[in-house]
C-alpha cells in the first residue's frame, strides 16, 4: 500500500500542512501514526509513506488533525 514515489501533494502553512484525507487514512491504516488521546504520534517501528519533504512526521512530535471539509485534513504539529 505504501508507494515508493515521494508524495508531493502537501500544502504547508507554518507549523501545519494539508494532506488529502485518503493519504491521512493510509498513514493510520498502516500504523505509521498512532492515536495518543486526542493527538497522534509517529510509530517509528512502522513504515511511512515517502514525502517530498522527509521531515513532515518527526518522531517525538504530536499531531492533531483539523478537517477542512474538502476531502483534506490539516495536520498540526503540537509542541509539548
Amino acid at each position: 500500500m505504501i508507494d515508493d514515489k515521494p508524495f508531493e501533494n502537501v500544502e504547508r502553512d507554518g507549523e501545519r500542512f494539508r494532506l488529502p484525507l485518503r493519504k491521512w487514512r493510509e498513514l493510520l491504516f498502516v500504523g505509521s501514526l498512532a492515536p495518543k488521546g486526542e493527538l497522534f504520534v509517529r510509530d517509528p517501528s512502522r513504515p511511512i509513506a515517502s514525502f517530498r519533504d522527509p521531515d513532515l512526521f518527526p518522531e517525538a512530535v504530536s499531531f492533531r488533525i483539523e478537517p477542512d471539509g474538502d476531502n483534506h485534513v490539516w495536520v498540526v504539529r503540537v509542541r509539548d
